[in-house]
């Protein structure tokens, strides 16, 4: 109790002295309290400190918004900000590195999480306290000492030519045809198609613009199959609704990423035993991209990634290429 008192005394004052005086403060509170114990109160509330907390999440999430975070991506740091300040039940201030330790490995063992989604946690409450530190609210993020959690490296599967070309054939109808096209010829997320409308789409440049994670434009190409047989879906439609993609049966509505996912699965039951989702044609276009050379700050582009490291892990070396390159370079 008394070190957290201490350092929430300094971090009172972390806005008003510089780093030397800070360490003096530091120094002269620890030989002050040398051999004293202290104790909070009986008649000290709660309510105080639960309500500081939630106005720093609040305004830590108003900056992720005026950075362009999505209304979901600020929904999933609320629940996770908030669920650890309930489950520690502290002033921000006072929470320290051994808190947070203690806080993942109990997560990681109560709920069998991945090592991955440990890490995301990570990295959210790294953000967070980061966050913190820089608005002077707290003297030093007591995540800094939590390194990125080791995970394992899988080697994810991609669609091969064979695959994708049952799968087209598999299909019954000209939307379904269009709608594994340019999956596969774009690399865009499937909650970027389903919000394609009819005017995003330059045939003749063979381009659309789609809205990204953080309300980010950017635009993706797609190559002639796909222009074809997306022609050929819109000119036999006969509905009004400006989106791109739309139900089977009337009335015609937008189709929504649940529609897109239900549809791809029943295609691949038709040709294979293992699952079809969108997301694979994403990884499937990095890796087929990487392996034909494309460089990879372009191929970073063309999928919308903030970071560099994001492409890399989408993108899996083609082992075959990988002997032929020993061969040609070592063997």
């Amino acid at each position: 109790m008394k070190n957290e008192m201490i350092n929430d005394v300094l971090n009172r004052m972390a806005s008003h002295l510089d780093n030397y005086q800070m360490l003096t403060l530091k120094n002269v509170l620890l030989e002050c309290f040398a051999g004293v114990s202290l104790e909070i109160e009986a008649s000290s509330k709660t309510d105080d400190f639960i309500l500081n907390n939630a106005t720093k999440v609040n305004n830590f999430l108003s900056s992720k918004k005026v950075e362009g975070c999505s209304n979901k991506s600020l929904g999933y740091y609320k629940k996770t900000i908030d669920h650890l300040l309930q489950s520690i039940a502290k002033d921000i201030t006072r929470i320290t590195t051994e808190d947070l330790r203690t806080y993942l490995a109990e997560y990681h063992d109560s709920r069998k999480v991945s090592k991955v989604t440990i890490d995301n946690i990570r990295r959210i409450f790294s953000s967070f306290f980061s966050w913190l530190e820089d608005e002077e609210l707290i003297m030093k993020s007591p995540v800094r000492r939590i390194h990125k959690v080791k995970t394992n490296k899988l080697v994810k599967e991609t669609y091969s030519d064979e695959m994708l070309e049952k799968m087209r054939d598999s299909c019954v109808n000209t939307r379904d045809l269009a709608l594994i096209d340019m999956l596969a010829s774009t690399g865009m997320r499937v909650g970027e198609l389903v919000k394609l409308n009819k005017t995003d789409v330059n045939f003749n440049e063979r381009e659309c613009v789609v809205l990204g994670k953080g309300s980010k434009e950017r635009l993706v190409y797609f190559d002639a199959r796909s222009k074809i047989h997306l022609m050929n879906y819109l000119n036999e439609r006969h509905d009004n609704d400006p989106a791109l993609f739309v139900s089977i049966n009337s009335p015609h509505r937008r189709l929504e990423i649940g529609g897109v996912e239900a549809r791809l699965k029943k295609i691949g039951k038709t040709v294979t035993d293992e699952r079809v989702y969108p997301h694979k044609f994403r990884r499937t276009l990095a890796t087929a991209a990487i392996d034909k050379g494309m460089p990879i700050e372009q191929v970073q582009h063309l999928l919308g990634h903030q970071r560099i490291d994001t492409t890399l892990q989408y993108a899996m070396v083609n082992q075959v290429n990988v002997k032929n390159a020993h061969r040609k370079y070592i063997g």
